[in-house]
């Protein structure tokens, strides 16, 4: 029988703790396996995320669209995707997952330098797009990103098909050779968070329960407080009741963990029992499925927050607004690719200078918190068809 990329990295979980404490050294001779899995994904991030981000803003077709309804669709999600990492942000800093015991390596970690407003402003802007692309300045690189792709949906027709055909064709490359990355995920996480257990010990997987509730507490309030909220006051419709009739794609999120997976169940249960026009649903909900990632962009703010605090590093208010910049418009970038949560993962602790083999540590709980995740994804994108089709239809 053959074991799916997600039941084989549930076994190298288990398989890497264990080797940890009975064969710890072994576990440190093998740290270079989970290196060079990370260093694939963030081999892809700036390809990735700059072909994915352009195509899903040129895919609109002109200038008038995205005026109208794409302007609108990418107005929303920026806004509860923003709220979803605020909240992830604050819970974070009122818990305080991982403060309670430090990692051995936290001296090796410096702290990120602090910026003023106006500094951090500036340091968004990129002075040559080139160096950006090179050095892997990510917030720079989406910025250029957005500028170029709406001004490409100014060109004549011929030359925006052209550009956005190269870029549709870098963007299912990248695809493909994530999914090829990806199914090396088993042997990435069973060598690293061997190494973490070998290196910190069987009692650094305790300091976990706080990080899983921070995680959870925040979906939670984001999932019934906040977009709820936002949905009633913009959408003016009971987002409750909307939820009875359109539950059974929240489940399917929920038992699958893949957005993908469910999107035909979103666009049948939205147009034939919520109340949205298939037109409408047909448009938004797959747009959703590919920008609109509330509940992973909540998770990674959290998860940084939460290595920087095991490391011993303390993150300020600017690092925590590159977060929020990084966690808000990576989501967007890279929701459709296969995989997105560890690429976004190394593009934002790549972001505020932490070590990515810290996803060794939270990958014991990943698979427990990605149901709960994209099910927020999904009512998020439910919430998103029926406000949208207010102002479409």
């Amino acid at each position: 029988m053959k074991l799916s990329t997600e039941t084989l990295t549930i076994v190298a979980i288990f398989l890497g703790i264990a080797a940890g404490v009975y064969l710890p050294e072994l576990m440190l001779s093998l740290k270079w396996i989970g290196d060079l899995f990370l260093m694939l994904l963030k081999m892809l991030i700036v390809p990735l995320v700059f072909a994915s981000l352009f195509v899903a803003i040129v895919s609109l077709g002109s200038g008038e669209a995205l005026k109208n309804l794409g302007l609108k669709a990418f107005g929303y999600y920026f806004l509860t995707t923003a709220l979803a990492v605020t909240t992830g942000l604050v819970v974070v800093n009122i818990i305080e997952p991982g403060s309670a015991h430090q990692m051995a390596a936290a001296a090796e970690v410096t702290k990120p330098a602090e910026h003023t407003f106006a500094s951090l402003l500036l340091s968004f802007v990129p002075s040559n797009i080139f160096a950006s692309l090179s050095e892997g300045k990510i917030v720079q690189v989406l910025l250029f990103v957005i500028f170029f792709a709406i001004a490409t949906l100014h060109l004549e027709s011929t030359k925006r098909d052209s550009l956005h055909n190269f870029f549709d064709a870098i963007n299912d490359a990248m695809g493909k050779i994530a999914e090829w990355i990806i199914k090396l995920t088993p042997l990435g996480v069973f060598s690293l968070i061997g190494y973490v257990i070998a290196k910190e010990g069987i009692e650094t997987l305790w300091e976990l329960k706080s990080y899983v509730a921070a995680v959870l507490i925040a979906l939670f309030i984001h999932a019934i407080i906040v977009l709820p909220t936002v949905a009633s006051f913009i959408g003016r419709f009971n987002p409750f009741g909307y939820f009875k009739r359109v539950r059974e794609a929240v489940l399917v999120a929920f038992s699958t963990a893949s957005s993908s997976a469910t999107l035909p169940v979103s666009i049948e249960v939205a147009s034939t029992r919520g109340g949205v026009k298939k037109e409408s649903a047909g448009f938004i909900l797959p747009l959703g499925a590919t920008v609109n990632m509330d509940g992973t962009a909540l998770y990674e703010a959290i998860a940084v927050m939460f290595i920087a605090n095991s490391y011993g590093v303390e993150l300020g208010f600017s690092q925590q607004i590159v977060i929020f910049l990084t966690a808000t418009f990576a989501s967007i970038g890279a929701a459709g690719i296969p995989g997105a949560g560890l690429v976004m993962m190394t593009m934002i602790l790549s972001a505020v200078g932490l070590p990515l083999e810290a996803i060794g540590l939270i990958a014991a709980v990943d698979r427990i918190l990605d149901m709960f995740r994209t099910a927020i994804n999904v009512w998020g994108d439910l919430l998103a068809a029926k406000v949208l089709n207010r102002f479409v239809y």
